[in-house]
């Protein structure tokens, strides 16, 4: 059954506000990358290419050195499985959002970065729109602006001289606007604490490098034990 063309633009035009803030930070470190892999020797099609087809952030990164470094595939192959792990419990979190999105689930689990989670996992879908087109446009909005971005560094690089320190700071303030948001939409804080608690715990522990997977790690047990007393009601917090 075909989605009617209305409900498609309103679900693209509900979808892009959302969006809104990851333009700004990633136009800005698209660029940023970009002018990395110009100076590093690349034309501007390698920044271009990869963001189509690898489409994170972090791996894309380190992957200039891997192309500068001897040919390891095992090695590019646990980096990338290290750096990325987190995105395993992305998605165990997206499984009932996402079930019934059909030909776009492909698209949706490519797609998936951690701003696109942010949005999908915690938006609740306008009335009006088609659930499957909005987390889609969402999606697709993200990837399009981080491609913008990196395509422009790579042609404009050689030409930029300013100093871009602390530029990537964007990225963590637009963090914790949708952290701020999510809180003032709950009507219990227990995973918000939890969140922050965990994360807070694994860094002590583990240090600045090493503390994501197991604060991730932490979290799914503690929202496992937790989950029936939170789907009936129970004000924990």
């Amino acid at each position: 059954m075909k989605t009617d063309k209305k409900i498609i633009v309103k679900s693209l035009k509900a979808a892009f506000p959302h969006t809104v803030p990851i333009l700004a930070g990633f136009l800005f470190l698209g660029m940023t990358y970009g002018i990395y892999m110009n100076v590093s020797g690349f034309s501007f099609v390698y920044p271009m290419l990869m963001s189509m087809t690898i489409f994170a952030g972090s791996m894309e990164f380190v992957t200039v050195n891997l192309l500068l470094g001897t040919f390891n595939p095992l090695q590019a192959l646990m980096m990338t499985v290290m750096i990325n792990a987190r995105h395993l419990f992305y998605g165990l979190s997206l499984l009932d959002k996402y079930k019934d999105t059909s030909f776009f689930k492909p698209y949706l689990i490519f797609g998936m970065c951690d701003e696109s989670f942010s949005i999908n996992c915690s938006v609740e879908v306008p009335e009006g729109t088609d659930k499957k087109w909005f987390y889609f446009f969402v999606t697709i909005l993200n990837q399009s602006y981080w491609v913008a971005g990196s395509t422009l560094g790579g042609l404009f690089g050689s030409f930029i001289n300013f100093d871009t320190t602390g530029i990537d700071f964007v990225m963590t303030a637009m963090f914790v606007v949708i952290f701020l948001e999510q809180w003032l939409k709950e009507k219990t804080h227990v995973c918000s604490v939890a969140g922050l608690g965990i994360s807070a715990l694994s860094l002590l522990i583990f240090g600045a490098e090493d503390f994501i997977i197991p604060a991730m790690i932490g979290l799914l047990a503690v929202l496992t034990l937790i989950r029936k007393p939170l789907e009936k009601g129970g004000k924990l917090i």
